[in-house]
């Protein structure tokens, strides 16, 4: 008798091979940000969240462009080739995927950061607290998704 885990075979280990390697070309973890950002940044940090939630706490260095704001006009200032990692509240979230998704299709290249806030904050890592620069007022959902 099988169990619910081996129920479905595994994949093959190339096939396993592709998948596991491709996923580092769509994310990163919260620990390669955190060095990155003290040691060679060379990508924008965006906070998809609503500006009351970044206000309440983000990376520091993170930018605050909520998903649903992502457009030619906002995204007028980045260099076309500028490599962004976005990030949302959570696992539970799907506002990074929707920042991500808008992203490319203006044509930037992206990643997303897996745990979002909450995989920061498991990782032990610091908030900063403040607005950003560009709010424009508090949003009407907690996280802006």
């Amino acid at each position: 008798m099988t169990s619910p885990v081996s129920e479905v075979p595994a994949a093959s280990p190339a096939e396993a091979l592709a998948r596991f390697q491709a996923r580092f070309r769509f994310e990163t973890d919260c620990a390669d940000v955190h060095e990155a950002l003290a040691t060679r940044p060379d990508f924008v940090l965006l906070d998809a969240r609503s500006p009351a939630a970044y206000a309440r706490g983000h990376v520091p260095g993170a930018v605050n462009i909520p998903h649903r704001t992502i457009g030619t006009e906002t995204m007028r200032a980045y260099p076309a080739g500028t490599l962004f990692v976005v990030y949302c509240a959570g696992p539970h979230c799907n506002g990074a995927a929707r920042a991500a998704v808008r992203l490319a299709s203006l044509g930037f290249p992206v990643k997303e950061m897996f745990g979002g806030l909450t995989g920061w904050r498991d990782e032990g890592f610091a908030l900063e607290e403040g607005a950003s620069p560009s709010e424009s007022g508090p949003a009407k959902v907690a996280c802006g998704c």
